[in-house]
C-alpha cells in the first residue's frame, strides 16, 4: 500500500503568489457547498470545534444578517446573492451554518501546520494512505485505527509498520522499556501527526498551568470553554429577552437545555472534588496559581484534563507528580472513566486497577492484550516462551537444510515460505502489528533483564537509627514535627506515607543529618552506614565523567569490574562510556543505584525511587530490597513497591509519626472515605490475575 511521508516541512504552507491564488480559487468554488454538505477530509480537535459554538451577538436573530456574515467569510465568492428567493432560516440551521464556517476557518489553520509544529524537525512519520471514502468514514469514526505507520527520530526507527488500534470507551496502558518511544507516540497522537478521526477531541496532559493570578479552582473551571460560552450567551439572551421577542425566548430555552446537559450547575463542585482528590485543601483551591510550585501547577493541569473529559485522554506518567494519597484517589477515580484513556505509567498497581487493555511496545511494534497489567504479564511470558520455541525450531530446520547442501539463501527462502503459509493459515488469529508486514525469519526474542543487589551488611545491635523528642521547623514556618519519636533496626521495612507538605522528605533528611532539629536529637549506631537514593540522585553524579570513570574513581575498580557492575543494574553497554550529563534520567538513576550498592550500606533510605525507573527496574528494586539484610525506609507513591516489600506503614500527621494499625488496603479505604469517595476496586483485579 502506498505511503505518504509527513514531516514538519510538509506541514508548512507553500510560499508564492501562485499557490496563494490556488487556495483562494479553491475557497471561492467550495464555499457554498461547505454550507450545506459535511466537511470532508478534515483533522481538527473537538476543542477547536467547541470554539465554534459561540453565537454571534449581532447577527443571531435575522437570517439576512447571518447571510451577510457568510458573504463576508466567503470572500469574492460571496458576491452571489445568498438571500435571494430563499426561505427564512431557522435558529438551528443558522447555528449549524455558523459552526461550519468557523469549523472551516479552524481547519485551514491546521492545514498550515499548526497541528504538529511542536513535534520538531527531528521526527519523520509515514503511514498508509487511505482512499477518499475511507477518509470520509474516518472523520466520523469513534475508534482509532492507524495502519502500518512508522516513526523515526533523528534517523533512529522507533516504530516500523506498526498498527494503532484504540476502541472508544476502553482504558489502555502503554508499556515497554524506557527510551523506546512511548512518549513520542503520545505526542504524535496529540498533534495529529497520525490519522486520528476529526470528531475525536484529544488532550495530552503534559504542561503545568500558567503561573498567574487565576485561582486554582477557577483555572480548572475555565478549562470548559463550551460552558463559559453558553453562560455568556445565556446572559446576553436574558438581557435581550426584555424586548419580548419570542424567537429569543426559544433560543434561551435551547441554551438552558445545553447547560443542563453538560451539568453546568455542578461545575464548581466537580472541580473542587478533583482538586481535593489531588491534594488541594480548601485554602489551596482558592490560591492563585502563581503561588504554587511547578509540581503543584502540574496537578492543576491534570485536574483541568479530568474536568474537561475529552474523548481521548492521554496521560504520560501522571503519578510522577503525585504523592501516594493522590495516586490512590486518581486510580480510584479513573476506574469509573467513561471516555477513552491511554496512559503511560510504570506503576503496576495503577495499571492493574485502571486499565482494561495493555498495549506493549516491543521491537518497534505495538501488541495488544485484553486485561490489566498482571494479566498481560502472564500472557506475555507465555508468548515469549512460544516465540523462543519457534525460533529454536527454525534454527534447527535451517541447520538441517544447510547440512543437505542447501545454500544459506535457499535455506532461508524455504523457511520464509513456510512462515508465509503458516501466517496465512492463522491470519484470523493474529492480533499484533505483524499481520500486514512482510514475512521475515524469526528473530531470537530479546530478554530485558535488570537485576539489582545490595550487599549483605555486618550485624549491628539495635537500635541502629532513631529520632528522640525531635522538633523541627523551617525558618519563619510553623513546626513540621513536635517531640517526635521513631526508631528502626536491621530487620525494619518501613514505608512512610502522608500527603504532600507534611514533611516526609524533610524527615528523611533529618535521619541522614542533612538537616538538624531545633530540639531533640537523631541517634545512630557509630558503625552505621546509611545509603540514600532519591529521584534527584542521578543529577548529583559528576556530569563530566562517564559512568565507568565515575565508579572507578570512587571505588578503585578495574575497567571490566566497573562495566560488570553497571551491566548488573541494567545500564546498556554503549552508555557506559558516554558522559553522565548525556544520559537519560533513567540511566542516571541506574548509575546512582549502582553507586549506592557499592557503598555497602547497613540501612537504605529511598525517597521516591521509582520516578525514573521503568517497570522491570522497579521489580528489580523490590527484589533487591527483599533480599537485603539491612534496614529499609521508603517514601514512595508506588503502591506495588510498598506491597511487594511487605513494608509496615507509618503515617506523618499532626506533627508526629505513628505506625498504622492495619494493612495497605485499610489505609486506602480510610483515605478515600475521608474524601467522600465511593471506593472502587482496591487491587482486587490485580490479586485475582496474579492468582490465576
Amino acid at each position: 500500500m502506498p505511503k505518504k511521508k509527513v514531516s514538519k516541512d510538509d506541514k508548512k504552507p507553500k510560499s508564492g503568489a501562485t499557490e496563494k491564488d490556488k487556495r483562494g480559487k479553491s475557497k471561492k468554488n467550495a464555499i457554498e457547498d461547505e454550507l450545506v454538505h459535511e466537511i470532508e477530509d478534515l483533522d481538527i480537535d473537538e476543542s477547536d470545534k467547541a470554539d465554534t459554538e459561540e453565537i454571534n451577538d449581532e447577527n443571531e436573530v435575522e437570517s439576512n444578517s447571518l447571510e451577510n456574515e457568510i458573504t463576508e467569510d466567503a470572500g469574492e465568492a460571496s458576491k452571489t446573492d445568498l438571500s435571494k428567493d430563499k426561505p427564512k432560516l431557522s435558529h438551528k440551521d443558522k447555528k449549524k451554518m455558523k459552526k461550519q464556517i468557523e469549523y472551516q476557518r479552524q481547519v485551514e489553520e491546521l492545514k498550515k501546520g499548526s497541528g504538529t509544529s511542536e513535534l520538531g524537525e527531528q521526527f519523520t512519520v509515514s503511514q498508509a494512505e487511505k482512499s477518499s471514502t475511507k477518509m470520509q468514514q474516518r472523520e466520523t469514526a469513534v475508534d482509532i485505527k492507524v495502519e502500518n505507520f512508522s516513526i523515526a527520530a533523528r534517523g533512529k526507527d522507533l516504530f516500523v509498520n506498526a498498527n494503532l488500534n484504540i476502541t472508544a470507551g476502553r482504558r489502555y496502558g502503554l508499556v515497554g522499556p524506557n527510551g523506546m518511544g512511548k512518549t513520542t507516540l503520545l505526542n504524535h497522537i496529540a498533534c495529529r501527526a497520525l490519522n486520528i478521526p476529526g470528531n475525536i477531541d484529544v488532550l495530552l496532559c503534559e504542561q503545568e498551568v500558567v503561573a498567574d493570578d487565576t485561582l486554582a479552582v477557577d483555572a480548572v473551571i475555565k478549562a470548559d470553554t463550551k460552558r463559559l460560552k453558553l453562560l455568556e450567551e445565556m446572559n446576553r439572551l436574558e438581557t435581550a429577552q426584555e424586548t419580548g421577542n419570542s424567537q429569543i425566548t426559544e433560543q434561551l430555552k435551547q441554551v438552558y437545555e445545553e447547560l443542563r446537559a453538560i451539568g453546568a450547575d455542578s461545575a464548581e463542585s466537580r472541580a473542587r472534588r478533583i482538586l481535593a482528590g489531588l491534594g488541594f485543601n480548601k485554602e489551596m483551591q482558592d490560591r492563585p496559581t502563581k503561588n504554587f510550585s511547578g509540581g503543584w501547577r502540574m496537578r492543576v493541569s491534570l485536574a483541568r484534563a479530568l474536568f474537561m473529559e475529552p474523548s481521548l485522554l492521554l496521560l504520560d506518567e501522571p503519578t510522577n507528580h503525585l504523592d501516594l494519597n493522590a495516586v490512590i484517589w486518581l486510580d480510584n477515580y479513573l476506574q469509573c472513566w467513561k471516555k477513552t484513556l491511554l496512559v503511560v505509567s510504570h506503576d503496576q498497581s495503577f495499571l492493574d486497577n485502571v486499565c482494561t487493555d495493555i498495549i506493549h511496545l516491543d521491537q518497534q511494534k505495538l501488541f495488544y492484550y485484553r486485561g490489566n497489567y498482571s494479566m498481560f504479564k502472564k500472557m506475555f511470558l507465555q508468548k515469549r516462551k512460544e516465540q523462543l520455541k519457534d525460533y529454536e525450531k527454525q534454527e534447527k530446520k535451517l541447520k538441517e537444510l544447510k547440512s543437505q547442501g542447501k545454500s544459506t539463501k535457499t535455506a532461508e527462502k524455504t523457511q520464509k515460505d513456510a512462515l508465509t503459509r503458516k501466517q496465512a493459515k492463522n491470519k484470523t488469529k493474529v492480533t499484533d502489528s505483524d499481520a500486514n508486514g512482510p514475512t521475515e525469519l524469526l528473530k531470537k526474542p530479546r530478554e530485558y533483564i535488570v537485576k539489582f543487589k545490595f550487599p549483605s551488611p555486618s550485624p549491628l545491635n539495635p537500635p541502629i537509627l532513631g529520632a528522640h523528642n525531635l522538633t523541627f521547623s523551617y525558618p519563619g514556618q510553623p513546626p513540621l514535627f513536635k517531640k517526635l519519636d521513631f526508631g528502626i533496626d536491621m530487620k525494619s521495612r518501613v514505608a512512610i506515607v502522608g500527603p504532600n507538605g507534611v514533611g516526609k522528605s524533610t524527615f528523611l533528611k533529618l535521619l541522614t543529618a542533612d538537616l538538624h532539629p531545633q530540639e531533640g536529637e537523631v541517634r545512630k549506631n557509630h558503625r552505621l552506614r546509611v545509603g540514600r537514593f532519591d529521584q534527584h540522585s542521578g543529577e548529583q553524579l559528576n556530569l563530566e565523567e562517564s559512568p565507568i570513570e565515575y565508579l572507578r574513581r570512587l571505588f578503585n575498580l578495574d575497567y571490566q569490574e566497573a562495566r560488570k557492575q553497571l551491566g548488573t543494574f541494567g545500564l546498556v553497554s554503549h552508555a557506559h562510556t558516554i558522559k553522565n550529563r548525556d544520559l537519560s534520567g533513567g540511566q542516571k538513576a541506574r548509575v546512582a543505584l549502582c553507586e549506592l550498592s557499592l557503598r555497602g550500606p547497613d540501612v537504605v533510605i529511598l525517597d521516591e525511587p521509582t520516578n525514573n525507573l521503568d517497570i522491570e527496574s522497579i521489580d528489580a528494586l523490590a527484589d533487591a530490597i527483599n533480599g537485603f539484610e539491612g534496614g529499609v525506609i521508603i517514601v514512595s507513591h508506588d503502591e506495588r513497591l510498598i506491597r511487594e516489600t511487605s513494608c509496615q506503614l507509618w503515617v506523618i500527621e499532626h506533627q508526629d509519626i505513628d505506625e498504622i494499625d492495619g494493612v495497605f488496603d485499610d489505609y486506602r479505604k480510610e483515605l478515600l472515605e475521608s474524601l467522600g469517595e465511593v471506593i472502587n476496586n482496591p487491587s482486587i483485579a490485580a490479586t485475582k490475575a496474579t492468582q490465576q
